[in-house]
């Protein structure tokens, strides 16, 4: 099992990938086109921006009107960011600094080992 410095700067970075998913997920500027020198349009997974001057956002307002690759990089962001709170959870049982499953050294490895598989996962 690798030390308890190891185990947080593992911990850490994996928290850090999952902002940046969260960041990411969240952001507006998935898809950019510009119309003219002035006028832009940015798409997200959740909402659309166009502004001239100044910049409005809509929020999409049906799922079904959707293009098939929005709907399907939302279910992969979404389940990637549902893998990352769940590897978070069990990596921290399996943590060296954490009292959980203290009598059991074994289970413990294990434990962060699969969490760390579920974060290579997401």
């Amino acid at each position: 099992m690798a030390s308890t410095g190891l185990q947080l700067l593992g911990f850490l970075l994996s928290l850090v990938g999952l902002a940046a998913t969260v960041a990411a997920t969240l952001m507006v500027e998935w898809k950019k086109q510009y119309q003219g020198k002035t006028h832009r349009i940015h798409e997200g997974l959740w909402m659309s921006c166009s502004g001239y001057e100044r910049t409005t956002c809509e929020l999409y307002q049906s799922l079904l009107k959707l293009p098939t690759e929005i709907q399907a990089t939302r279910a992969v962001m979404l389940l990637s960011i549902l893998l990352s709170v769940v590897a978070v959870l069990v990596s921290t049982v399996g943590m060296k600094c954490t009292h959980f499953l203290d009598g059991r050294p074994e289970s413990k490895s294990i434990t962060t080992m699969v969490g760390g598989i579920l974060f290579i996962i997401a």
